[in-house]
């Protein structure tokens, strides 16, 4: 392994993309994270994926009733049970968000 070689190199290489894609994007920031989930909804991603977006979705504005309206207008396209495995997913990811601010308030309290 190279010595300049960095200990998070899938992270450092998704992040190099999604900055390409900022970069070269003409949407709004609000509108293209509404495209990421709506993405994220059609090939099924996984919890993390949703909170690795779920920051950057909640700062450019993302409601949960834009994130149903994501979800209705996909459905169609991408079938019950992907939209269905979806909203398991985004609630597993929202879950994990909940975990860590109670662990990041139980340390502060401590």
């Amino acid at each position: 392994m190279p010595v300049d070689a960095t200990e998070t190199p899938v992270l450092d290489t998704i992040a190099e993309i999604t900055a390409a894609s900022v970069e070269n994007c003409t949407l709004s920031p609000r509108e293209l994270m509404m495209a990421r989930i709506a993405a994220l909804i059609a090939v099924n991603a996984p919890p993390a994926s949703y909170l690795l977006n779920a920051g950057t979705a909640a700062d450019v504005g993302i409601t949960l009733q834009d994130v149903e309206g994501i979800l209705t207008s996909v459905a169609p396209i991408v079938g019950t049970p992907r939209v269905t495995a979806s909203v398991g997913n985004i609630a597993r990811a929202l879950g994990f968000a909940i975990a860590a601010l109670d662990d990041d308030v139980a340390i502060a309290d401590s």
